[in-house]
């Protein structure tokens, strides 16, 4: 059996995110902020596995319910 009398639980006293740049504020992000995040990556999936059809039906889908 392994001993583990010497580990105590606690994590060990390194940098920690919040020590170097602080508490976050707890609030949520502005949609936009989000949106700027994951478009990016939704069109580079949507691209690597064939998905781009899909996406570009969908959205004139979405533009003809709209009446544009």
């Amino acid at each position: 059996m392994a001993d583990i009398a010497g580990r105590t639980g606690r994590r060990p006293q390194g940098h920690r995110a919040t020590d170097v740049f602080g508490e976050r504020p707890s609030s949520t992000r502005h949609p936009l902020v989000a949106a700027a995040m994951v478009l990016p990556l939704a069109a580079l999936l949507a691209v690597a596995f064939g998905g781009w059809d899909a996406v570009v039906t969908q959205a004139s889908s979405v533009a003809g319910m709209l009446g544009r």
